[in-house]
């Protein structure tokens, strides 16, 4: 259905029941007035007069929940992943398309963590922010990275995902591809120049990328301390694609705020980052949800090694209490099914309730916002619906019936 919302209206919101993330309970019945945009009241048994009620039902509100790290400009329409051929302005199209079915997938916060295609030095993904935040298309509130920071022959380096021949899909230092502590300082200031708010960065090899060993460190101690340095003077946060212990490592030694996979990191490793407050996005799900059945037999063998010793790591750092937010790498799965990290999150020992905290209230601290993530009076009114009890069953954040963000209804079972 079409968005709604009235300028000052309010809304009251009847359900059976609602999570109170920071208890871990459910409040019965769910009530939630929403006055413009925000939230006005919770629990309130009678509506204002001037208010539209909806009424939804046998449901569960839920803060809407956050993806830490995915790609709109990719996937989606014709195929898991974006043709090479596809120039800016189809990728921003498949942006348009994305950021709608994600958004109604519940997910109602984002971060677009690292274009890496020639745009012409265009960050498109701060463009489908700004269209998004104009309202001229559905989607979630953006994060956006602008291009990934990767060396030459890194992850992320758009030639190394089919080994392409020289002078094939050259990119920029504006683009991302940078060496050496000078131009890894000219391609984070690009980035936040032109309207990124995270800065991505390749501090490892990958799996679905010919980089070798995906535990190999990439960027030099001196240009990832550079990176942090560039952001961190602008308040920009860093988040870095790292899979082995030694580029884990180093970029946590950095200073880096985030790091996305974690896969192959020692015991060693995660008490730093546990010391240290890093957060990680374990976007655990890849091992069950990416079909690698017609990749290249070096992709498909380091995927087979990778993503075993990534889900018994991520069991390690649930029991020890590492910050884990939620990030799904999709379009690696495919956008829309977002809340499969939750049930992968709770598969390898997290309870249903910190997962959703995992995609709720660690997520907002990990971007840094406090107006969202929990359903109070005075935070942005961004709520789902689902049925069933969450804190039981997490699979029911798969059947999301309900979305409201900044109090617009985008889908209502009424």
């Amino acid at each position: 259905m079409a968005p709604e919302q009235r300028n000052g209206s309010k809304t009251m919101l009847r359900s059976a029941r609602l999570v109170d993330v920071d208890a871990g309970r459910l409040v019965t019945p769910g009530s939630v007035l929403i006055e413009g945009e925000r939230i006005a009241a919770v629990g309130v048994a009678g509506a204002p007069r001037d208010a539209e009620v909806v009424d939804l039902g046998d449901v569960t509100l839920l803060p809407g929940l956050m993806d830490m790290e995915l790609n709109l400009l990719m996937g989606g329409p014709a195929g898991p992943m974006a043709a090479v051929q596809d120039d800016p302005a189809v990728k921003t199209l498949r942006g348009v398309v994305n950021a709608r079915t994600t958004l109604l997938a519940g997910f109602t916060t984002v971060r677009n963590l690292g274009l890496f295609v020639q745009t012409g030095g265009i960050l498109l993904d701060v463009a489908l922010m700004k269209a998004i935040d104009a309202g001229w298309i559905d989607g979630p509130r953006v994060v956006p990275a602008g291009h990934a920071i990767t060396p030459t022959g890194g992850h992320l380096d758009p030639t190394m995902f089919q080994g392409l021949a020289p002078n094939i899909m050259p990119l920029t230092v504006e683009e991302g591809i940078c060496d050496g502590v000078e131009q890894v300082r000219r391609a984070v200031r690009y980035q936040i120049k032109y309207g990124a708010q995270v800065i991505k960065v390749c501090a490892s090899g990958g799996v679905m990328s010919l980089t070798g060993s995906p535990g190999a460190q990439h960027f030099s101690d001196d240009e990832l301390r550079a990176i942090v340095d560039e952001a961190h003077r602008r308040g920009i946060k860093v988040a870095a694609h790292a899979h082995g212990d030694q580029g884990i490592r180093a970029a946590v030694e950095a200073g880096i705020d985030c790091i996305e996979h974690g896969s192959l990191m020692s015991q060693e490793t995660m008490e730093l980052m546990i010391r240290r407050g890093t957060f990680l996005v374990a976007t655990s799900y890849l091992a069950e949800g990416l079909d690698v059945s017609r990749v290249h037999p070096l992709l498909r063998a380091k995927a087979e090694e990778v993503f075993p010793q990534a889900k018994a790591n991520l069991r390690r750092a649930i029991k020890a209490g590492m910050r884990i937010a939620c990030g799904t790498d999709a379009p690696a799965i495919p956008h829309g099914q977002n809340a499969k990290e939750l049930w992968a999150l709770v598969d390898r020992g997290m309870a249903p309730i910190d997962a959703i905290r995992a995609a709720t209230v660690v997520s907002a601290e990990l971007v840094g916002v406090a107006d969202r993530g929990r359903i109070l009076p005075g935070l942005l009114a961004d709520l789902i619906a689902v049925p069933g009890n969450p804190l039981q069953d997490i699979e029911v954040t798969q059947d999301v019936r309900f979305v409201m963000k900044g109090g617009r209804i985008y889908k209502s079972p009424v």
